[in-house]
């Protein structure tokens, strides 16, 4: 153990929007505890998405713990600098005790069952731990990016800002889930040639019957419905989020409305020697089951509206606009004028610096609604955590404050926190 600050009852790993909650809820009960961030407040969503970037969940369902949102468009959607304003103005609504700039490199038990942390900034110890950092930790680029030439410029979508920063030419979005599928949007509204993999991930109407779509689901409680009574169970954490669009005041992804307006859709990529691509053949199946899982939450949102005997307009349903035509299944990179590849296939977590036995035969860690078997270490803001808000600015907040139920509950001295020191200072 290095330079030793001082003991902490808790302590947060993580200075998102799991760890601000956890924060919230702690200083609330006046537990003693100290937020451990590795960059800035807001970083994630400041460094790791695009220049357009907005949330594809409506304003409303902005509700961290005491600082719900309350601006003029509860039904618009926040752009990038938004909700980093949000995060950021949430932060200091009650000055936690985050200390910025600290890269967390081991956590382990101590004699005596508390716990040890080291970090860039000195050894803490604690009596409890939360590990708040989420589970996108690593861009995930497949071993298939090797064999693109070598003047092809390759980068993951987390690191995608806007078209001007991508070479001239065509590009090749590999990827159809929500940033895959925005992305490409990105680029084709700026006029760009788009190529599309696209793959098994579902989509969703934005509206139907005169309300948002996540207005029906969170009237039906499906935001609020636990992981356990879902019908997937825990599979359902691995199930890729439907794509749709806040931009513009919200609207549907539509890709074959791309396809018909030059967007190149293609299915699976599946083989790349030199400048060939080939691609599996299953566009057609791809595009058809997103359609499909877009009704099916349209039937279940008539079956709702008729068992609450509601008064809502209706609409005729959706009609493909564009089929592929059982063309080419390959292209080659040169003849197309490809000289960039984004690849959105999501990430990989990484908890390599947890070094306490509570991960199942994944990585994934082993708890419930966030309470590990190993006493006093709990994880927060994981998507499917309990619920599907759980990993949202929507769902964090009662997770956050069912932690902070269970840290009381274990008996941590609960005192008034003292004033932090200048070196915790926000913002430092």
């Amino acid at each position: 153990m290095g330079r030793t600050r001082d003991h902490r009852g808790v302590l947060v790993i993580g200075g998102g929007q799991a760890g601000l909650s956890m924060s919230y809820h702690l200083k609330r009960r006046g537990i003693d505890h100290i937020v451990l961030e590795q960059h800035r407040i807001g970083h994630e969503w400041r460094e790791r998405r695009w220049d357009t970037f907005c949330l594809v969940t409506p304003n409303w369902q902005c509700t961290l713990p005491g600082f719900a949102y309350k601006g003029p468009a509860p039904f618009g959607f926040l752009k990038k600098d938004e909700v980093v304003r949000y995060i950021e103005e949430y932060a200091a609504s009650f000055d936690p005790p985050v200390l910025e700039g600290v890269r967390v490199t081991g956590l382990r038990r101590a004699p005596g069952g508390s716990y040890e942390c080291a970090t860039s900034a000195g050894d803490f110890t604690a009596d409890q731990v939360v590990v708040a950092v989420g589970g996108y930790h690593i861009p995930n680029i497949p071993r298939i990016a090797e064999r693109f030439p070598a003047d092809i410029v390759q980068m993951h979508s987390s690191d995608y800002k806007r078209p001007a920063a991508l070479p001239e030419g065509a590009v090749l979005v590999v990827g159809s889930g929500q940033s895959g599928c925005q992305i490409a949007e990105d680029l084709h509204l700026a006029g760009r040639r788009v190529h599309l993999c696209v793959g098994s991930a579902p989509r969703t109407a934005r509206r139907y019957r005169g309300k948002d779509v996540v207005e029906w689901l969170d009237a039906m409680g499906y935001y609020s419905m636990p992981v356990h009574e879902h019908p997937l169970k825990e599979r359902v954490r691995a199930k890729a989020n439907h794509y749709v669009t806040g931009r513009d005041g919200g609207r549907d992804i539509d890709l074959r409305r791309f396809a018909l307006e030059g967007m190149r859709l293609w299915g699976r990529l599946s083989r790349v020697e030199g400048a060939r691509l080939d691609f599996a053949d299953d566009l057609k199946k791809n595009l058809d089951q997103a359609d499909a899982v877009a009704e099916s939450i349209k039937d279940t949102i008539d079956k709702f509206i008729a068992s609450q005997n509601i008064d809502a307009a209706t609409e005729p349903r959706y009609q493909p606009v564009w089929q592929p035509d059982g063309g080419p299944t390959a292209l080659d990179l040169a003849e197309q004028g490809i000289r960039s590849v984004i690849w959105s296939v999501g990430f990989r977590s990484d908890y390599r610096f947890v070094e306490v036995p509570v991960f199942d035969g994944s990585g994934y860690p082993s708890h419930q609604r966030g309470v590990t078997a190993a006493a006093g270490l709990y994880f927060l803001g994981l998507p499917w955590l309990h619920t599907w808000g759980s990993g949202r600015l929507s769902g964090v907040a009662l997770d956050a404050e069912y932690l902070a139920e269970r840290i009381q509950d274990r008996g941590v001295e609960a005192r008034v926190v003292r004033a932090a020191p200048n070196e915790l200072a926000l913002g430092s």
